[in-house]
């Protein structure tokens, strides 16, 4: 484990503990809103019987819901609390979920061609290599399976709703990969005492389209389709959060299909 992963394993440890939204774990589930909330569209098809790798997705939220669904699921997540928050859920559900707490770097514990499905949650912007984890996917992935990846846009990482000026949001920042620094490091967390806690937060990378994209080509990966999410909240206040996400999309999510005799 590096500097990297051990400065953000300890940034979310404290993060977990207060109560982060990601780590508490969705305990109101059923198959059908499962379905709804993780797998919209039927865009992941059957995961019936499947071999699904939540990546760097602990919590108690993407696992339980891929249990309801019918799939054989492991986890693999830098936090140990992140990871008793899945156990926690499974046991809640009465769900058989195997965790492992690892970098999302090194899948090297998991066998070539495990798993039909890796679903990766907003986490490869706290790496600052995409292709070290892309490589590591395409190993673990079976011919033809499926990898869903959410990551910030590029084009908004470190744009802020507070920094509304009142025609629009500044945008500054050199489009270039590399790490991000804020104004202010501190998440501020509402914690599940229902107090407001300020924690420094784990270190973030951009990754530009163009490195995301390539990236994912280079491993043997055929897009099927992109998403950009944005707010659909009417007459937002500018300078809110709901405001900023109808006119800056702060998210994008990839799937994408891997074919092992692609790989260049």
């Amino acid at each position: 484990m590096d500097e990297i992963a051990r400065f953000n394993k300890e940034r979310w440890e404290e993060l977990a503990q207060a109560g982060v939204e990601y780590s508490r774990p969705f305990l109101d589930l059923d198959e059908s809103t499962a379905q709804k909330v993780f797998n919209p569209q039927d865009k992941l098809g059957d995961v019936t019987g499947k071999d699904v790798l939540c990546l760097a997705a602990g919590g108690g939220q993407q696992s339980v819901a891929f249990g309801l669904m019918g799939a054989n699921v492991t986890v693999l997540d830098l936090s140990e609390t992140q990871l008793q928050r899945d156990n926690e859920a499974a046991f809640h559900y009465g769900l058989n979920i195997e965790t492992h707490q690892g970098d999302m770097r090194d899948l090297s514990r998991f066998e070539p061609n495990s798993f039909d499905l890796v679903w990766q949650a907003h986490s490869i912007n706290f790496v600052p290599e995409v292709g070290e984890v892309f490589q590591q996917v395409a190993r673990v992935l079976r011919d033809g399976g499926g990898y869903r990846l959410h990551c910030t846009n590029p084009f908004t990482h470190s744009i802020l709703d507070e920094k509304w000026n009142g025609e629009g949001y500044l945008l500054k920042d050199a489009y270039a990969d590399g790490e991000i620094t804020y104004p202010d490091a501190h998440w501020d967390v509402e914690g599940y005492d229902g107090q407001n806690h300020r924690i420094v937060g784990p270190r973030e990378f951009r990754h530009t389209l163009g490195t995301l994209v390539n990236g994912l080509i280079e491993n043997g990966f055929t897009i099927d389709g992109l998403w950009e999410h944005t707010s659909n909240v009417a007459n937002p206040v500018p300078g809110s959060w709901d405001h900023f996400k109808s006119i800056a999309a702060p998210w994008i999510t990839f799937l994408s299909t891997h074919r092992s005799e692609d790989v260049h």
